[in-house]
């Protein structure tokens, strides 16, 4: 189940206030691309507007796919950590070379996907995540798990890691000190000055270290990505399934490749309003509202931890007095506890864990509740962080940009109006 929203869009609330500032001074971008839903003008008078019957696109085979598969079962065990899906499950591993299409790249460079196979069905189901969250080749694995045997007898799952994520040559570009100003940002301080000061070294070490590369990361070069694993699978035509902003992934590749568009799923498209105050209030409200469906069901379990609200309140103002250290090392703020709380709601098979993580914290144990925020405060070759190649993909991905003066006021109208989450929102 994914937390309630308002707008039909998922909480978008990952680095928010971090976001907002790199997107404030982005190096890179926005895309120069089409829009994804084109107007061709006002509807005649008196043509008709009623709905279309088109059919389902047909459920073939691959004929001659070019993908060498490899057995990656106990690789991809590890990557999903415990718990971790039956072991009736099996996986394969593939690395499918992509066009960087980086427009200053001589030779417009190459790239490899990382992909994986899940499932005995004939038909490839391709399944594109959020860039900021779960590797998409981890979340296709989880997804098979909840799936009933006689659909993967059917549909095998493709998860691809997004290029920049994963193991899909992951952007990992920011030093950790700067990461840590940038997640660490206390949410109640009314200068925002210091985080956007993060921001743009974070944006200027990024620059260094991906050069030209760095405007290779979109999701309207994504959506190349996919069509190149079309024709790689042998398939006709492309059957996916997007979540978050893996849907918008999709929604681009309609727009490039209409008539390889096969049978497709979007879950939790982004709302592309432009205006951007308005779509981040849309956020914050969709985030207090998950929070208070968490307390109620927090309520109805026997909470241990009371009112919802009062406890995250307590928990930020006792780490904002003196921040806590995890039993590994981890310093964490009010910033980042509150951060962490938000990648609980979004995962609602683990809201009894959150709730068990905010009475802890609330005695001055931080260590589980900085268990959320753990794949964004820790980079390593083997697990890269997600919060470089987030915001390598949304500075580019971006076509408006609040000023820093706007920032300052969308902040301090979305403070007041959601205590806990509207300043990451604005």
């Amino acid at each position: 189940m994914r937390p309630a929203s308002t707008v039909r869009r998922r909480p978008r609330l990952i680095l928010m206030t971090a976001v907002a500032a790199v997107l404030a001074g982005c190096t890179a971008g926005p895309s120069v691309r089409p829009a994804v839903i084109d107007n061709d003008g006002k509807t005649t008078p008196g043509s008709s507007t009623a709905p279309q019957q088109v059919p389902l696109p047909p459920l073939t085979e691959p004929r001659s796919p070019s993908i060498k598969w490899d057995g990656c079962d106990e690789a991809t065990r590890q990557r999903l950590g415990l718990p971790s899906v039956p072991d009736t499950l099996k996986f394969s591993c593939a690395r499918v070379p992509t066009t960087l299409d980086a427009p200053d790249l001589p030779g417009r460079g190459l790239s490899r996907l990382s992909v994986v196979k899940t499932g005995d069905g004939p038909i490839p189901l391709v399944v594109v995540n959020d860039v900021d969250g779960e590797p998409g080749s981890l979340y296709a694995a989880r997804l098979a798990a909840a799936l009933p045997p006689e659909y993967l007898r059917k549909f095998s799952l493709i998860g691809v890691d997004r290029r920049g994520t994963g193991a899909s040559m992951p952007v990992q570009c920011i030093p950790g000190e700067i990461r840590a100003e940038l997640l660490g940002a206390d949410p109640a301080a009314g200068d925002l000055e210091p985080v956007v000061d993060a921001a743009r070294k974070a944006g200027q070490q990024c620059a260094i270290e991906l050069d030209d590369s760095q405007v290779a990361m979109d999701s309207w070069r994504a959506a190349g990505d996919l069509e190149e694993l079309r024709e790689q699978l042998g398939m006709d035509k492309l059957h996916a399934l997007g979540r978050g902003d893996g849907s918008k992934v999709l929604a681009e590749y309609a727009v490039r490749f209409p008539a390889q568009v096969g049978r497709v799923m979007l879950d939790g498209l982004p709302d592309p309003a432009a205006d951007a105050a308005a779509v981040q209030e849309s956020v914050a409200a969709s985030a207090q509202a998950t929070l208070d469906a968490f307390g109620a069901d927090c309520i109805a379990r026997g909470c241990p931890i009371g009112d919802a609200r009062a406890a995250v309140t307590a928990v930020a103002d006792r780490l904002r007095g003196a921040p806590a250290t995890t039993t590994d090392g981890v310093e964490v703020t009010s910033g980042i506890a509150i951060y962490a709380v938000h990648a609980g709601l979004a995962q609602r098979s683990r809201w009894v864990e959150l709730a068990e993580a905010l009475k802890t914290a609330q005695t001055g144990d931080v260590t589980p509740l900085a268990a959320f925020a753990e794949p964004v405060l820790k980079d390593s070759r083997a697990r890269p962080t997600r919060l470089d190649g987030t915001l390598a993909t949304k500075c580019n991905d971006s076509a408006t940009r609040l000023s820093a003066e706007e920032l300052t006021r969308v902040t301090t109208t979305l403070r007041d109006k959601y205590p806990q989450f509207g300043v990451f929102a604005a």
